[in-house]
């Protein structure tokens, strides 16, 4: 049996401040431009070289909400969803456009001021348990691995990484 996959993951930085708008049904769409650069040397001549890609990513519901919130021109983040291409007619000529439909947005820091502090992730698969009275979107990856980190003794902690 064969399988399709539409998956895409992206590590970029923001290229402009998020734009929301709303569907008929009062849904938030939320899209802004992801920016991600390659960089590779050329063995010949040593010269380094650039390349940068541009992405329209598109958020909706709850997730559109953070992005929209969150979200900065600079920042960097890592997006994870699926590629949707739309294709419209307008005078004679037919148009296409493809976006990432993101199904999660985690922001990794170091916006346009440079800063190193990693922020909090949101997904909206994300989830809490007990009396957290955070909603479950926002429950940030910093806080699950605080949490983690209370439980374990300062060995567990201390393991043998390869890089």
């Amino acid at each position: 049996m064969s399988y399709d996959l539409n998956k895409v993951m992206l590590i970029g930085r923001a290229g402009k401040d998020p734009e929301t708008r709303f569907t008929n049904n009062r849904v938030p769409v939320t899209s802004f431009s992801l920016a991600t650069t390659s960089r590779w040397r050329d063995n010949q001549t040593q010269e380094t070289h650039e390349e940068t890609e541009w992405h329209n990513i598109v958020c909706f519901g709850r997730l559109a909400e953070i992005a929209s919130e969150y979200v900065k021109k600079g920042q960097q983040c890592f997006i994870e969803g699926q590629l949707r291409t739309q294709s419209w007619e307008r005078d004679g000529v037919r148009h296409y456009k493809t976006d990432v439909r993101a199904k999660e947005l985690i922001l990794l820091g170091g916006g346009e001021r440079g800063s190193s502090q990693r922020d909090g992730g949101y997904s909206r698969s994300t989830s809490t348990s007990g009396t957290d009275s955070r909603k479950p979107q926002e429950t940030t990856r910093q806080s699950k691995i605080e949490d983690q980190s209370t439980e374990l003794s300062a060995d567990e902690l201390d393991d043998d990484i390869p890089f």
